[in-house]
């Protein structure tokens, strides 16, 4: 590796971050140097210097799990500071819109409460992440709470690891047999497994927000996890790159050493052998808005507006969990769930269809040029909801929204490609989540957002001539043993001549030969043929402007969104 360091490891070099924050308190935040937005970013405050105004304030929650109080507590805050609040894909809590002359004050109230913001931003272990049925739902095997606010406890403030890392690390651990949502984005996840008649933890490596975790062949039994994950965190504290920022993350260090040179580092540091990996325990579940507990009693998912959330729905939700001694969890797919419901009813109402539909930040981010949250009104959000389609939003090639490890994935983009459009989406279809096989392959470098819809729509509709029992099988038996340009061809094909024609499943990957011929008797008559060579790239280019490209003003223009308070 490198030996040079990046800028951000000379500043650590200079001032541990642990140290900076002993002065705290006499910070200017209307004169922060760009050294400042760096450090302030360990103890959960955001900022960038073309938004120098403005603050984000990001709290961790540990596996989700909050008291109905510090619910009701934070969204009080909220309503004084006239912030908005919205719930971030890691089970965590975000206040946007935050003034200079607040920060110090809102910080030290978050606190305050129990719950922290340090190491929610920056080189540092992010927040853990379980299953929001962890414990008490009728799959789960192991209650991982316990392991998330150990390993919790031993990150936060250790002065050796606050932001001191290479890289961040993201952690997702699950004892239960079925997932809704997948946790192989994760740069470590402790999977349900199941060795010699005992349950315990598989664990995978490399994961990030455009690539799944692959397997290590360990096993490790629930009381070993800790002591795997201090030993982890070490051996990527000592041995990780601190060159390259693009090229510093668990994945790239794989990529580099390989996952053996990997596992040797973390044996040093855990003294013990190694079990190889046991038989993956993992149940593909679709999502019920009423979950029957372990216990006999129901669990609620309470529906968001694509995370974000009005202070009196806060308030409403801390007042009836207490009245009826309701547990809160925040699940990692942005949604609130009420846990130990007598019935499977609640007079509390949810906001959208927003179950199976990660959507990052949006513009409340300064990396995303569109709102996000706003443009899901272009997707057929009933279908999806139908079907249980799971779909990531980004904003930006970050993935916040996990585009690449879902049934359909899209980027928001600015472009210009098809006239005077507003905007579009990059979209992404296919990954094979549930299992962590693989990421989604690109379907279109842009779409407009106008014309998202009926693509989307269009992808439903082969998904449902299938036969398939979800869209993760669908792709798996049918999409992807197409070539990636092949689909995007007959999708175009298929949008010029408003047909819906089915695409066969397949045994293996089929030929290029053979995907030519299936488009000539499909499609021999349109005019994207003389654009076809080798391969069909450049008829994908040529149709698409095509079917897109708007003359003159996009009938469907509307004015870009102004970014909104959801008090």
């Amino acid at each position: 590796m490198e030996n040079k360091l990046n800028k951000r490891e000379r500043y650590k070099a200079q001032l541990k971050p642990i140290d900076y924050y002993k002065d705290f308190e006499n910070i200017d935040f209307e004169s922060l140097t760009e050294i400042d937005r760096f450090y302030l970013q360990d103890f959960g405050i955001f900022n960038t210097n073309f938004l120098e105004d403005e603050f984000t304030v990001r709290i961790r929650i540990p596996g989700g799990k909050i008291s109905a109080e510090n619910f009701q507590k934070i969204a009080d805050i909220v309503d004084e500071y006239n912030l908005t609040i919205i719930l971030t894909a890691r089970s965590g809590i975000q206040l946007h819109n935050v003034e200079a002359d607040n920060v110090l004050e809102i910080h030290k109230r978050i606190n305050a409460l129990g719950v922290s913001t340090w190491q929610s931003f920056g080189d540092n272990v992010r927040n853990i992440i379980t299953d929001a049925y962890d414990g008490c739902g009728s799959s789960s095997e192991i209650e991982t709470y316990p392991i998330v606010m150990a390993m919790h406890n031993f990150i936060i403030e250790n002065p050796r690891y606050v932001g001191m890392l290479p890289r961040r690390i993201s952690v997702g651990i699950s004892g239960n047999r079925s997932n809704v949502s997948s946790f192989f984005a994760n740069d470590i996840y402790f999977a349900l497994a199941k060795k010699n008649g005992l349950f315990g933890f598989n664990v995978y490596m490399g994961g990030k927000n455009t690539e799944v975790a692959i397997s290590a062949d360990i096993f490790l039994l629930e009381a070993e996890v800790l002591g795997f994950f201090k030993a982890f965190i070490e051996s990527f504290y000592v041995n990780g790159s601190r060159s390259s920022r693009a090229k510093t993350r668990i994945f790239h260090m794989i990529e580099e050493i390989g996952m053996e040179a990997l596992k040797a580092f973390i044996q040093q540091e855990y003294k013990s052998d190694f079990q190889t990996a046991g038989e993956l325990i993992l149940e593909k579940t679709k999502f019920e808005a009423f979950h029957k507990l372990k216990n006999g009693k129901y669990g609620f998912c309470y529906q968001t507006d694509f995370s974000r959330l009005k202070t009196d729905e806060i308030k409403n939700i801390a007042a009836y969990a207490t009245v009826n001694s309701l547990e809160i969890r925040l699940g990692m797919d942005q949604n609130i769930y009420l846990i130990g419901l007598n019935e499977p009813s609640t007079p509390l109402k949810s906001q959208a269809l927003s179950s199976t539909i990660v959507a990052c930040a949006g513009n409340l981010c300064p990396y995303a040029v569109w709102s996000i949250k706003d443009e899901t009104s272009y997707l057929p959000l009933e279908k999806i909801n139908k079907h249980g389609i799971q779909v990531g939003f980004s904003g930006c090639a970050k993935g916040c929204g996990r585009h690449r490890h879902t049934d359909i994935g899209l980027i928001g983009l600015k472009t210009n490609n098809f006239g005077n459009t507003d905007g579009g989406a990059r979209i992404f279809i296919g990954a094979s989540h549930s299992d962590g096989a693989y990421a989604g392959r690109q379907l279109f470098s842009m779409v407009p957002f106008i014309h998202l819809e009926s693509v989307i729509s269009l992808a439903i509709k082969f998904f449902e001539l299938s036969t398939c029992s979800d869209f993760e099988e669908f792709a798996t038996k049918v999409l992807n043993n197409y070539s990636e340009e092949f689909v995007s061809l007959w999708f175009l094909a298929n949008l010029e001549t408003n047909k819906c024609i089915e695409l066969l499943k397949q045994d293996s990957t089929t030929t290029y030969e053979y995907e030519k011929e299936l488009l000539k008797k499909e499609f021999g008559e349109l005019d994207f043929w003389e654009h076809v060579d080798e391969n069909f790239h450049d008829a994908i280019s040529y149709l698409s402007k095509e079917l897109w490209t708007i003359e003159g003003e996009d009938p469907h223009y509307k004015p870009k969104i102004e970014r909104v308070n959801f008090r």
